[in-house]
């Protein structure tokens, strides 16, 4: 398996979301914000963390923060960004919006690398998901390449580079939930509870 020394983790994180309306890594459960939980899935994985955000609220969780090179132009901006800053050859690229994902699910990202895939990427339910991705330091000049020609389409981006998918186990699905409205967080919080009330159930 790749050491952690040569992995870092980028956290694309501070976009204002038209659906929820504000920024969704400081959107809270259970008292912790989302973007803490990427961040504790990455620590034990990575060297270093990097969180993709013009938020200076961001500087608060104590990493580094860089900012997009072109503004307003999504996820392939953020990626491209990340990828520039990273001093390591392999990337986890995480958004910022999925709190309940695991250190276990990044784990099978890094244990299905090899040599031909530029990406090893999550797939869920037939969906491809490209913001749980391991991402070479090599793919950044063809994101770079692509948002300066105003591709802003992530899926066009992944797809110029090479792609390996790791499915999840039906268990694992919800994992990768992540949430872009009140309804879907309010979804969340009832899902996260219920495990919370399984785990303990198991432990008494």
């Amino acid at each position: 398996m790749i050491d952690k020394k040569d992995i870092t983790g980028i956290i694309l994180s501070g976009g204002k979301s038209s659906r929820m309306g504000s920024d969704k890594g400081f959107l809270h459960l259970n008292g912790k914000p989302f973007v803490q939980y990427s961040i504790d899935a990455l620590k034990p994985l990575v060297s270093e963390i990097i969180i993709v955000s013009d938020h200076s609220e961001y500087d608060e969780f104590g990493y580094r923060r860089i900012t997009d090179n072109i503004k307003n132009a999504g996820p392939v901006a953020g990626i491209s960004a990340g990828l520039e800053a990273s001093k390591t050859v392999y990337n986890l690229v995480l958004s910022c919006d999925i709190p309940m994902i695991t250190s276990e699910i990044l784990e099978k990202l890094i244990k299905n690398s090899d040599p031909e895939s530029d990406i090893i990427q999550i797939e869920s339910q037939s969906k491809t998901m490209p913001l749980i991705a391991l991402y070479k330091k090599s793919c950044g000049p063809i994101f770079r390449k692509l948002v300066e020609q105003d591709e802003r389409r992530l899926r066009v981006a992944v797809n110029s580079c090479k792609v390996k998918n790791v499915d999840l186990e039906s268990k694992d699905e919800k994992m990768t939930m992540n949430v872009n409205t009140q309804e879907e967080l309010k979804q969340l919080k009832n899902e996260f509870n219920h495990s919370l009330d399984c785990t303990n159930k198991t432990n008494k």
